[in-house]
């Protein structure tokens, strides 16, 4: 089996930067993305409990690095200074490249 190296950009965010990061990928033509509500503790304090406008995400693309890297790049530039956001990336092996490349 082959694999092909790829990259992970992990966005965790509050609930209401999600409609932005969103038309962010889409602008940068990513269309695949899984999303899924978390709960955690950090500078802004617990997070994930009370009212739905509260509660943080977590946004996972695969993709090439200079694709990420850009959306990496406009999510800091535009979103960093309204939102709590933390991203981070990862080296990941994917098995059929044509879905992420």
């Amino acid at each position: 089996m082959k694999l092909f190296d790829v990259k992970l950009l992990t966005v965790t965010c509050e609930i209401l930067a999600q409609k932005a990061i969103l038309e962010i990928l889409s602008k940068h033509g990513i269309t695949g993305y899984t999303s899924y509500e978390v709960e955690g503790n950090g500078s802004k304090g617990i997070r994930g409990h009370g009212f739905k406008n509260e509660k943080n995400i977590k946004i996972e693309i695969v993709s090439t690095e200079e694709k990420l890297k850009d959306v990496a790049e406009e999510i800091a530039r535009y979103l960093f200074s309204d939102f709590a956001i933390i991203l981070y990336f990862s080296d990941v092996q994917v098995i059929r490249s044509e879905k992420f490349i």
